[in-house]
């Protein structure tokens, strides 16, 4: 499929602009300090080098994105904020949809073999991708505007014949098995390594060879799992062009508990909106731990040493008052989601932990509330009229034992309908009380709440 090279209409409205009209202007010198600082340098092929080259002008960099799914996840964003960061520092980034080496798969960090998607899901994938690559890269810069490619326009031109002779003859087995991502399938005598996956890094050297040839491209970033590829890339573009380049791997993102980062009980945590709500999105950020807060401030976000060092102070103080989870989740929310579904997830956590009100909030994220409390069903009978009584429906919910306790708690301030709190033991539940014409929401003190969804009569 064909890859727009320049996307304006792709443009994101986030939180981060990138300054225009660099052409003539010095370049910061300071990236690789600032990786640094964030704990975003895993290993480079040659740091001294790569810092001297930096500083002397402008670098065009790459990292590539396998569509091995139609949305990004959490476990994407390192290296595609990386690359904004790089953008943000005057070079020029290239974003790479592996639509050739999404047919094959990448043995890195995998104990089994992938399944292989069909072509047209890999078309899917990567046009579904590429709005997600754009959401943080500035296709509209002056100078330095991002390019989004994918390696089957130049993979499906080159027949079978023709790599092995041009590309594989390069590369002795001896140098591809000694590699840690094949290494260790080779090991493993029951799952093994196939063909095509062992031939996964020829196909990834030749993208950054073909890159470096075309595109005058100079480095590759990607996770700490991704060096062995990269050096592989290094040594055909020596070979070939009789020139270097460099590599740079970042921290593959650990838990401090050494669990699996980017996952749920509900799976992966999803770019996509529609496979992980803004408000799901928000809640994992705001639930990360209080060892890994700061941490992940310098990792996903775009905030300076001054904003997340105060707010490091801040936590180092009162971890309770849980300030810098806040920042951390409305920033990425922000940055992936934009600032109207950020402040709609924030109200829905408001109605949840503080007893924020629910005026104004749409119905899809108040079900993503009701997913996160009890929810017991109820008839539409006898809400017309008149309505029911209030304290049938704390006895009904569960969250009083009788009618008696319901009154004496109504009476002393301690339930709320909706989010309100109500007094008066005779008031009346009627059809006017629902939210969106079908659900009521019951809370006995701060924290235990239940929702009545109504089902029809008979």
């Amino acid at each position: 499929m064909k890859v727009p090279r320049g996307t304006g209409d792709l443009k994101t409205s986030c939180l981060f602009e990138i300054a225009s009209a660099r052409d003539n202007m010095a370049l910061p010198m300071n990236i690789l300090e600032d990786l640094e600082w964030r704990g975003l340098l895993a290993d480079c092929t040659d740091l001294p080098g790569l810092r001297s080259r930096l500083a002397s002008g402008r670098v065009t960099l790459y990292c590539g994105f396998d569509p091995t799914a139609d949305s990004l996840h959490v476990g994407h964003l390192v290296p595609l904020l990386a690359l904004r960061r790089f953008q943000d520092a005057g070079h020029t980034p290239l974003a790479v949809a592996g639509g050739a080496t999404g047919s094959v798969g990448d043995p890195s960090g995998k104990s089994a073999e992938r399944s292989l998607l069909t072509k047209d899901q890999i078309a899917a994938n990567v046009a579904a991708v590429i709005p997600q690559l754009a959401r943080l890269l500035d296709f509209q810069a002056t100078s330095n505007p991002a390019q989004v490619l994918d390696n089957a326009a130049w993979t499906d031109q080159v027949t079978f014949i023709e790599f092995l002779r041009d590309i594989g003859k390069h590369f002795t087995v001896n140098q591809m098995v000694a590699k840690e991502s094949v290494r260790s399938r080779m090991e493993d005598r029951e799952v093994g390594i196939s063909f095509t996956e062992f031939s996964y890094m020829l196909l990834q050297a030749f993208d950054f060879y073909v890159l470096a040839r075309d595109h005058g491209c100079e480095l590759q970033i990607g996770g700490s799992d991704q060096w062995g590829n990269i050096t592989m890339g290094l040594e055909l573009i020596r070979k070939k062009l009789g020139r270097g380049a460099f590599g740079c791997t970042l921290p593959l993102i650990t838990k401090s508990d050494g669990t699996k980062f980017g996952k749920t009980e509900g799976g992966a945590v999803w770019l996509d909106a529609k496979r992980t709500s803004p408000y799901r999105f928000y809640q994992f950020w705001v639930n990360t731990g209080d060892a890994d807060v700061i941490k992940y401030l310098k990792f996903f976000t775009f905030l300076s040493r001054e904003e997340i060092e105060a707010l490091a102070a801040d936590h180092a103080a009162d971890p309770g008052r849980r300030v810098a989870h806040r920042a951390l989740a409305r920033t990425v929310t922000t940055l992936i989601h934009g600032e109207a579904a950020t402040q709609e997830a924030i109200r829905a956590s408001e109605i949840l932990f503080t007893g924020g009100a629910i005026g104004g909030l749409s119905e899809a994220t108040f079900n993503e509330v009701v997913g996160e409390v009890p929810t017991r069903s109820v008839t539409a009978e006898g809400f017309s009229g008149s309505g029911r009584p209030l304290v049938e429906l704390f006895v009904e919910s569960g969250l009083c034992p009788s009618k008696g306790q319901a009154r004496k708690d109504l009476e002393g301030g301690g339930l709320y309908l909706n989010n309100e709190r109500i007094t008066e033991s005779s008031r009346l539940v009627t059809n006017a009380d629902f939210l969106f014409g079908r659900h009521l929401l019951l809370r006995k003190g701060r924290r235990n709440y239940v929702v009545l969804s109504v089902t029809p009569a008979g």
